[in-house]
């Protein structure tokens, strides 16, 4: 179906700019397809192709699966299948990342850090055991909270504020997992030193290749 909707869409090209030589007509999910475009008019074109080529294969476009995401436009006219109204949202999520009209930075950062709380408390008999060393500790929680934590953050839109709340909860991590009452004045600087970790703001440009 891939090949046969590309070869439709050389003679016209429907999709966003994301070179200056190239256009970016969809995104592929595993068995989800997400058609991009500038205009509603395109969207309508690239929803009744999608629908055509799959009817030919003898597949169904399922309509209660299928929404439509607006950004930055004020048409309100709505996206059809089969003369039939698609269902407007202003985010979704796919594969544990939450994505919406604005980029979905915040929101999925959020959601984030409730999973990564949820699994450090799950360890939390772990964090209090006296036999076990703290460097193992420490790997455990590099594996199974922060992984959980910047699970995604390749994508995001990396802001002082969601930084700041991003290092927040790591920090209070890393003081509970040492021991550390809130009396205990250590700076952050320290405390990244003594359970080698790095700055969240370097941990997630490394991640992108930066670093």
């Amino acid at each position: 179906m891939k090949m046969k909707l590309k070869k439709r869409e050389v003679k016209r090209r429907n999709g966003i700019q994301w070179t200056p030589w190239s256009q970016l007509e969809d995104l592929d999910f595993a068995d989800d397809l997400a058609l991009l475009s500038h205009s509603h008019q395109q969207m309508q074109e690239k929803t009744e192709l999608l629908n055509t080529v799959s009817t030919q294969l003898g597949l169904n476009v399922n309509r209660s699966k299928t929404r439509i995401m607006k950004a930055n436009t004020k048409n309100n006219n709505p996206i059809t299948l089969n003369g039939d109204p698609l269902v407007e949202t202003d985010s979704y999520t796919y594969l544990g990342s939450t994505i919406n009209k604005n980029g979905g930075t915040e929101e999925d950062v959020k959601a984030r850090i409730q999973k990564a709380r949820v699994a450090f408390i799950m360890l939390r008999k772990i964090w209090r055991a006296k036999q076990i060393k703290t460097n193992i500790k420490l790997r455990i929680f590099n594996s199974n909270v922060k992984a959980v934590l910047l699970y995604g953050s390749e994508t995001w839109r990396s802001t002082q504020k969601t930084l700041k709340r991003i290092q927040t909860f790591i920090n209070k991590c890393l003081r509970r997992i040492l021991h550390l009452k809130w009396t205990d004045k250590i700076s952050n600087t320290t405390l990244w030193k003594m359970t080698k970790q790095l700055p969240i703001e370097n941990e997630i440009k490394k991640r992108n290749g930066g670093g």
